[in-house]
């Protein structure tokens, strides 16, 4: 599918530039990045608050080396970070050291399941795809972290609502560090939208005002194919929309997955988005424009708004302005009017603890300082300022990044369609886009539901297969 083709370029083109710097062919890392350093002054900041912290758990860990399966690596990479705030706490606190194996996107749960047979210790695994869990569990590839977290603890009970969210089989088998608000954010250019006439979107955030409502007005305002002046773009934007209702299509209630597709709120969202089809304020996939997407037309002042996650803002600033422009903004996708809460689209800093893994407890302390540095004023600053330095930013982007990650932490929500199976997330990928495509939401509807509670029903009974 099409979105799915644009994620994994994206993946492949960062894991090429990763492979480029010496990674083997046998998998595993060998990054000359590993060792870029934070600054003395960060790293003594750091050192002086974990060591006087009464959060983090005084031990002393006997394996100091967790090993991380991933596309991407934790420590610095060719994108320009700096080493992680959480990581160098790890380092201060503990002596930790993080070993990448790199693997890539598409066969990362093949690599999986070839390690873990072979008893290569892989001890973490990341689950903020969103693909991981709860077939990961099912599968008998994670195992529970209960003995080696304590969610009720003041370090962690900020975000074990949402992990108490994702229990199976009465167990934690997904933890979460943080629910993340820079899933999602609409994208657009300032200098287009003075241009035009209309009110900053930013400015009517700040005034209560950015609502569906005002989203399509300005749409319908600016809107004009034939002079170049196109409306929405990408392939992010209608599960960015839908997510603003608070109704995810799948989640885990009692410990069982239930749909959510009858429920009113995923009327209301699909009717909204074939209005925004009908009324030509769609542009990719429609007419002339084709089915490739186009971000840099943000930057030429050709389109109005290009919902798309932050990501494409993490990396050095002459690298997004070429492609967004100067004169960026951004803002959380427009809140629905009808709900009393502002949802927004909620990604996960979320890992499992993988089937085998010979240092579970070095895994926990790492996450403890993940939490840590969330909750740490002074690292929390550092992080902010990382933005600033590696990437770039404003202090206006910054503040709104924290917004839209406070939208998050109050209204936490977590849509695990396509942690069910890959048809599962397939099947909904597709069919859930198709009234933003013309299709009357009915129609889909009737052609999905019966097929949806198959899956989640097979799902469910095969829960305890790995009791």
């Amino acid at each position: 599918m099409k979105r799915l083709k644009a994620i994994s370029a994206f993946i492949l083109a960062l894991t090429a530039m990763i492979s480029a710097t010496g990674c083997n062919k046998g998998g595993e890392s060998e990054n000359p990045y590993a060792d870029v350093d934070v600054s003395a002054d960060v790293r003594n900041k750091i050192k002086e608050s974990v060591m006087t912290t009464d959060l983090l758990p005084d031990v002393e860990l006997e394996n100091k080396t967790i090993k991380w399966l991933a596309t991407w690596d934790i420590n610095p990479d060719v994108t320009g970070k700096n080493k992680p705030t959480e990581l160098v706490a790890f380092e201060e606190k503990y002596g930790g050291k993080i070993e990448w194996i790199q693997c890539e996107h598409g066969d990362r749960y093949e690599k999986l399941a070839q390690m873990i047979d072979s008893g290569d210790g892989v001890d973490f695994f990341y689950a903020g795809d969103k693909d991981a869990f709860p077939k990961g569990a099912i599968r008998g590839m994670f195992v529970p972290v209960d003995d080696y977290i304590d969610f009720s603890s003041p370090l962690w009970e900020g975000v074990q609502e949402v992990n108490d969210s994702l229990i199976w089989n009465d167990k934690h088998y997904c933890t979460i560090t943080q629910t993340t608000g820079d899933n999602v954010a609409c994208v657009y250019n300032k200098k287009t939208i003075e241009e035009a006439g209309l009110t900053d979107p930013a400015e009517l955030y700040a005034n209560g005002e950015w609502t569906w409502d005002a989203f399509h007005d300005m749409l319908k305002s600016y809107v004009d194919v034939e002079n170049e002046k196109f409306g929405i773009d990408s392939w992010w934007y209608e599960f960015g929309l839908m997510a603003t209702t608070g109704v995810p299509a799948v989640e885990i209630q009692n410990g069982k997955l239930v749909s959510n597709i009858s429920d009113p709120a995923m009327e209301r969202v699909q009717n909204f988005m074939y209005d925004l089809y009908s009324s030509g304020s769609i542009a990719i996939g429609v007419g002339d424009y084709g089915w490739d997407s186009h971000p840099e037309y943000i930057g030429e002042g050709k389109l109005l708004f290009y919902p798309v996650g932050l990501y494409e803002f993490y990396m050095e600033k002459d690298k997004w302005t070429a492609k967004y422009g100067e004169d960026v903004g951004f803002v959380p996708m427009p809140k629905d009017p009808e709900s009393d809460d502002y949802y927004i689209p909620v990604g996960m800093e979320a890992y499992c603890f993988v089937k085998g893994g010979q240092n579970p407890e070095g895994v926990a302390r790492y996450l403890d300082c993940k939490r840590f540095a969330i909750l740490d004023e002074t690292t929390s600053e550092l992080g902010d300022q990382q933005f600033r330095d590696d990437y770039g930013w404003s202090d206006e982007m910054i503040e709104m990044k924290n917004s839209m990650q406070e939208l998050a932490d109050a209204n936490p929500f977590i849509d695990v369609s396509t942690g069910v199976s890959a048809d599962c997330g397939e099947l909904l990928d597709s069919q859930l886009r198709s009234s933003a495509r013309g299709t009357p939401w009915n129609e889909t509807y009737d052609a999905i539901y019966a097929t949806l509670d198959i899956m989640l029903e097979d799902a469910n009974n095969n829960s305890t297969e790995n009791e």
